[in-house]
This record gives structure tokens, C-alpha cells and sequence, in this order.
């Protein structure tokens, strides 16, 4: 029996973002400021307040795909198996050979809702009784996560959590326990999220949740700054590959870093709204940290959730600073969704990406549309440029609707 926990390395990265479609292009946009926001130019957006988002528009599909799988296929899941299979591919691991001792954790905020929209639509406009024979499998919320053990041979584990913005993380999160424990050796574990649909931006321009500022794309969403006035969507996928720390390093695979820790705690406190004085989301960080064997004072940056909404933004600084106490003053914070927009279910996958290549790099990326800063969130969010340091042990955040809130903790690897 499994006694002593087993370390966990991250052997592998996968991405897809308007902003690049593989880790290094990502990040490499990121760190120099740029942003994948942009107005939409589909007319079905027009009539909404909000009408731009980060949208895939160069998206090398068939690099893994072949052309069925991309015509029936829903785009998150697309976007899910693309991801995937080029983790699975930069950690030198051979297609179709994973086995029964890899496990798939790849969850979605939504799922396939584009999918069931066009069968939806078909049979409102009176075309007969049928629908595509795809329709249920692509619409499923586990199918992206189905379709990558398939494709890989992996029949371990293979689970599609759902906990809202914070389902990547508890995917990552999961996948790692998994290993540490010794229920598997490898993982394959993200998000992937396709929510560019009218009907999404009707129910979140109904909650006045997004940014208005159709005039201003690229600067629009403003996480922590005073004025900030919502959320803006991104689409796309961020997915890890994990290994046991001997096994990795025993066939000579490429260790981006080491993932040390996890918390996952619930507010309990409203459908939509963070607990107001951030104390689950601060447990979250805490019970990371403490799992990675850390004290609060040597996290050396955070990645924050930070979506640019008035009340998120102001609970979160307020977890931060009730987790790092008087070292919240001299660590770093960022958020990228003012570059990325926010992916929902995907969210936590392309930041976990971000923290890593910030640990690699040395580099923290900039929080973007930060020009002046909410008085209520008063720590160092690293505005507008990106900053060289050098960090050892990084916090990433994800919460959710509902309440949800799962923390990852990683550290650098010595060279």
C-alpha cells in the first residue's frame, strides 16, 4: 500500500488561445503585453452590450484532428483533444500507448452548448424529427475528456469536473492527488471551453457582468482597476501532463516544474458572489500552501483569478491579504484575463501554463487596463508591464459560481 506521498513533476503543456496556439507563442504574447481581445464580427453579437471577446481564429486543427472529427466534433472538445495531445506530444510520449496507469482529468465550465443549441434550433424551425446522431455524445460535458483517452489509449481514471471557473484547477488539482497517491503514474489533466454564443453573452450581459467598453477592446477588462466593470469571455484550452517525479525523470522527461500543492474549499454563500471577505478562497491558498510545505511568506507570486468584476476583485484581494498577512505587501500578484478574456472551465488550464512558464522565465506577467488602481485593492498587481524576477513557489487561483475555489501550488525545478 501507498504510504509516503509521491512527488508530482509536470512533464508536459498543452494550449490553444487567440493569443497563440501552443504554450510558447502564449506566453511570449503575454509577457510582451499584447491582447487576444478584440470585436467580435459576427452580426448574431450586435445587439448586446457586450460585443468583444478573445476569440481562436487561427486554429490548427488538423494538426490533430482529421477532418470528421473537426466537422462533428463540438469546439470545446476540439479544443480540449488539440490541447491534449500536444502536451502529451512536448513530453516526449509516444501516441496511443498510455495504458491503465494514465488517467484523464480535462473538465468544462458548459461543455458542449453549441452543440445542443444547433439541434435545438433544427427542430424549432420545423425540419423534421431528427437531429445529428452527434448530438447527445457532443454536447456531454465529459466528452473531451472521453475523446483524449481515446485518442491516447489512456483507461485509467477519466473524469470531466465541473466546478465552474474553478474547474481546471480542480482538474490539475485532482489529477495530481491521483499520483502523489499512487493511484496512477501519469495524468492528463486542464480545460477546455467553447462559450462564444449568444446565448452566454445575453446571460451575462443580463447579470451586468461584462464590460461594456465595446469602443476600447484591447483595454476593456481591467482587473483590480478603479472603474473596472466585468468580465470579457476568451475560448480556448490550457492541459498539463503529470508524471511521478522517479518515473519522469527515469526516461529522461523534460521537468517544467514540480506541482507541490492543492486546496479546494467552498464559500457557502451566494450563487454568483464571493464570500465578501474572501475567507474561502484565503483557506484554499492556505491548505495549498501548507500541503506544498510552505509558510505564507515564501509564496513568491500569485496568479490571481482577478476577472475585472467589481465585487471578485475586491474579495479576492481581501483572501490574499487574510492568507499572506504582512507579506502581502511585498508579493507580487497578477492577472492575465485582461489579456486573455476569461475561459470559464478553461481558465485555470492556460494559467496554470502562465504560472509555470513564469517560474521557468523568471518573468511575471503584466496585469493588463491597470492604469489606476481600485483603492480597495491595494497589493502589487504588476500593471501594465511585465516584470523580471525569480520566482521559486507559485500560487495559481480559481473560483467559481457557486462558490468553488481551488488553488494549485507550484515550484520551479533547479537547473
Amino acid at each position: 500500500m501507498q504510504t509516503k506521498p509521491r512527488r508530482v513533476a509536470v512533464t508536459g503543456m498543452g494550449l490553444i488561445h487567440g493569443l497563440g496556439a501552443d504554450p510558447a507563442s502564449f506566453w511570449t504574447a503575454l509577457v510582451a503585453g499584447r491582447s487576444g481581445l478584440a470585436v467580435l464580427d459576427d452580426p448574431a453579437f450586435a445587439r448586446f452590450p457586450t460585443r468583444v471577446a478573445a476569440r481562436v481564429s487561427q486554429f490548427p486543427v488538423d494538426q490533430y484532428l482529421d477532418s470528421k472529427e473537426a466537422r462533428t466534433w463540438d469546439r470545446f472538445s476540439q479544443f480540449g483533444v488539440y490541447a491534449a495531445l500536444q502536451a502529451w506530444a512536448s513530453a516526449g510520449l509516444s501516441p496511443g500507448a498510455a495504458g491503465d496507469r494514465t488517467g484523464v482529468w480535462l473538465g468544462s465550465g458548459i461543455g458542449g452548448v453549441e452543440t445542443l443549441l444547433r439541434a435545438h434550433d433544427s427542430l424549432a424551425k420545423g425540419e423534421g424529427w431528427r437531429s445529428s446522431p452527434y448530438t447527445i455524445p457532443m454536447m456531454i460535458t465529459n466528452m473531451a475528456a472521453g475523446l483524449v483517452s481515446m485518442k491516447l489509449g489512456a483507461t485509467g481514471p477519466c473524469f470531466a469536473p465541473v466546478s465552474a471557473c474553478a474547474t481546471a484547477n480542480n482538474a490539475i488539482g485532482e489529477a495530481f492527488l491521483a499520483i502523489r497517491h499512487g493511484r496512477v503514474d501519469r495524468a492528463v489533466a486542464g480545460g477546455a471551453e467553447a462559450p462564444l454564443l449568444p446565448v452566454a453573452f445575453s446571460g451575462f450581459n443580463s447579470m451586468r457582468a461584462m464590460s461594456t467598453r465595446n469602443e476600447t477592446p484591447q483595454s476593456a477588462c481591467t482587473p483590480f482597476a478603479a472603474g473596472r466593470d466585468g468580465f470579457l469571455m476568451g475560448e480556448g484550452a490550457g492541459v498539463l501532463v503529470l508524471e511521478e517525479w522517479e518515473a519522469a525523470s527515469a526516461r529522461g522527461a523534460p521537468i517544467l516544474a514540480e506541482i507541490v500543492g492543492y486546496g479546494t474549499t467552498a464559500d457557502a454563500y451566494h450563487l454568483t458572489s464571493p464570500d465578501s471577505e474572501g475567507r474561502g478562497a484565503a483557506r484554499a491558498m492556505a491548505d495549498a500552501s501548507v500541503m506544498a510545505g510552505w509558510v505564507a511568506d515564501q509564496v513568491d507570486y500569485i496568479n490571481a483569478h482577478g476577472t475585472g468584476t467589481p465585487v471578485g476583485d475586491a474579495a479576492e484581494t481581501k483572501a490574499i491579504r487574510r492568507f499572506l498577512g504582512p507579506a502581502a505587501d511585498n508579493v507580487p500578484v497578477s492577472s492575465t484575463k485582461g489579456a486573455t478574456g476569461h475561459l470559464f472551465g478553461a481558465a485555470g488550464g492556460i494559467e496554470a501554463v502562465a504560472s509555470i512558464q513564469a517560474l521557468r522565465t523568471g518573468w511575471l506577467p503584466p496585469t493588463l487596463g491597470l492604469t489606476e488602481a481600485d483603492p480597495e485593492c491595494d497589493l502589487d498587481y504588476v500593471p501594465l508591464v511585465a516584470r523580471k524576477t525569480d520566482p521559486q513557489r507559485v500560487l495559481s487561483n480559481g473560483f467559481g459560481f457557486g462558490g468553488h475555489n481551488a488553488v494549485l501550488a507550484f515550484a520551479k525545478v533547479g537547473d
